[in-house]
């Protein structure tokens, strides 16, 4: 989608610190981090919100799940905890209208969130 930054990322036009892809995801460090660890992970494919995912799309969320499991193995916070976040709508705080699930750790979290 034209104008969509993490359609750039995903296909390699814009900068990012890319942690691992593969033909279905991206994931890449954050570069405004909430947390000492901070992955974003998205799919290729421009998805606009949790809000907006068909049906269809189900084999592609469970990949997303999995990929922000592997982005936690990766960064060393699988065994000490770790939080998964996706924001769908300008009121829970989404800023980018494209799909994609925050992975934070290493620091301490509470319930319920902001």
């Amino acid at each position: 989608m034209d104008g969509c930054v993490f359609c750039r990322v995903a296909e390699g036009k814009a900068e990012a610190r890319v942690l691992f892809a593969d033909d279905e995801v991206v994931a890449f460090h954050d570069l405004h981090p909430q947390a000492p660890v901070h992955v974003l992970v998205i799919p290729r494919r421009h998805v606009a919100s949790l809000a907006v995912a068909e049906p269809a799309d189900a084999e592609l969320l469970g990949r997303l799940q999995l990929a922000c499991a592997e982005a936690a193995r990766r960064t060393g916070i699988d065994g000490s905890g770790y939080r998964v976040v996706a924001n769908s709508g300008a009121g829970a705080g989404q800023s980018v209208f494209h799909l994609h699930y925050h992975v934070l750790g290493r620091r301490h979290f509470t319930w319920p969130p902001g």
